[in-house]
């Protein structure tokens, strides 16, 4: 009890903090979940102890459930970010990103993991958890003033969607390395997964579709201003994770797909002001959970993987995503700017999270305490990294535009 009391206190005065800091936060060389992160690492037991939680290697089960809902609420906010138009004319890309740089990306960090000696099966199912790009932490780079300012409209929206939609898709992926552990059969996983994303696929049509002709019924009886519908956007997303939960299909794609559903389903004059939820979600709703993170983070663990940690986590930031990006600029149909921008910001997040724990559920446990240590310091590291070049690196991309606009004009 002391320690829920201790969290509840922090993630208080944490949105306290926040919302004094307000535009200002975006400027500085620091991400709410950055600020989160560190303040639960502060309070855990390997610094002051103020917060008592075991390690995620020894308990995972809660963490998993606040990655799984912190997820749900945030591809349900990317879902409805942009206008459907804009999604579907940006399919090619985003396609490409998913069916083609996802898997390399799942196969780099593969090849990353080798100096932990975790053996190939286990390097493969870490290497699936850590590929989608994180959503919570992409919106922090993408959305507020200062990205609509800096970035143009079409990075943002590819960055998005692509961290939207792999966060769901990437289930198959982690299922699959099952197999070579020896976990499940490929005629099971093979049941699984159509399982998981044909019964995700429908229920978010379902869903998307009641929920809009929800929506303009309760406009027409006046429940549809700005307020309620935020809340509504909440409490569906929610909804629809319990109701995958309880058909046993995939969550968080179903709640993507719900999203788009919904936003299909409704006229430009009818969407809610999406960009005003990811900023109550970018703000305040992610604190809680990165609180947590910081407080479960496996101190000891990292201790016993030693040097090779290190070696895996750089690898992992440099290798996973830029390389693949940049190899594929023109395909992709982006300038050297728009590719090393996109290249460097594919953070890893919830949604890691989300899959390791969700490994550690299935994992023996002598393959699952170093997957789960490895991979939750691949999180922690790209928490701070992306947290603290995202204002930098944002301004660099403008000062490029910028600067090749000159040169365009000199031309």
């Amino acid at each position: 009890m002391t320690t829920t009391a201790t969290v509840l206190v922090t993630v208080g005065l944490l949105g306290l903090l926040v919302a004094t800091l307000s535009a200002r936060l975006r400027e500085l060389p620091l991400s709410e979940p950055l600020l989160a992160l560190a303040v639960g690492a502060a309070l855990g037991p390997a610094a002051t102890g103020l917060v008592d939680l075991p390690a995620v290697t020894e308990r995972s089960e809660e963490l998993h459930e606040i990655a799984r809902v912190l997820l749900a609420i945030s591809v349900m906010a990317v879902a409805l970010r942009y206008p459907a138009r804009d999604a579907w004319r940006l399919r090619g890309p985003v396609a490409l990103l998913l069916l083609v740089v996802m898997p390399l990306m799942a196969l780099a960090t593969t090849v990353v993991a080798w100096p932990l000696g975790l053996g190939l099966a286990a390097a493969f199912a870490l290497g699936c958890a850590l590929c989608p790009t994180d959503p919570v932490l992409a919106s922090s780079v993408v959305t507020g003033t200062p990205a609509e300012r800096d970035l143009p409209a079409r990075t943002r929206q590819v960055l998005s969607l692509e961290s939207g939609a792999n966060d769901g898709l990437a289930l198959p992926l982690v299922l699959l390395a099952l197999v070579p552990l020896g976990l499940a059969t490929g005629g099971e996983t093979g049941v699984e997964i159509g399982r998981e994303v044909l019964g995700a696929l429908a229920l978010g049509v379902v869903a998307g579709w009641v929920a809009g002709r929800a929506i303009r019924s309760g406009e027409h009886h006046g429940a549809t201003d700005t307020a309620p519908v935020l809340v509504f956007t909440l409490v569906l997303a929610v909804g629809v994770l319990g109701a995958a939960v309880l058909l046993d299909v995939g969550g968080v794609l179903a709640v993507f797909i719900t999203g788009l559903t919904l936003n299909a389903t409704t006229s430009g004059s009818d969407r809610m002001d999406a960009m005003v939820l990811d900023e109550a979600i970018n703000r305040f709703v992610l604190l809680p959970g990165f609180v947590v993170l910081g407080g479960v983070l496996p101190w000891a663990a990292w201790r016993d993987l030693g040097w090779a940690l290190l070696l895996v986590v750089a690898g992992a930031l440099l290798l996973r995503r830029l390389p693949w990006v940049l190899l594929l600029r023109r395909p992709l149909r982006l300038a050297w700017r728009d590719a090393v921008f996109l290249g460097w910001f594919g953070p890893i997040g919830v949604s890691a999270v989300f899959y390791l724990t969700l490994l550690a559920e299935r994992l023996p446990a002598a393959d699952a305490t170093p997957v789960l240590a490895a991979g939750t310091a691949v999180v922690a590291a790209s928490t701070v990294v992306h947290g603290v070049t995202s204002s930098p690196g944002r301004r660099l991309y403008a000062r490029a535009s910028r600067a090749a606009g000159e040169s365009g004009s000199a031309g």
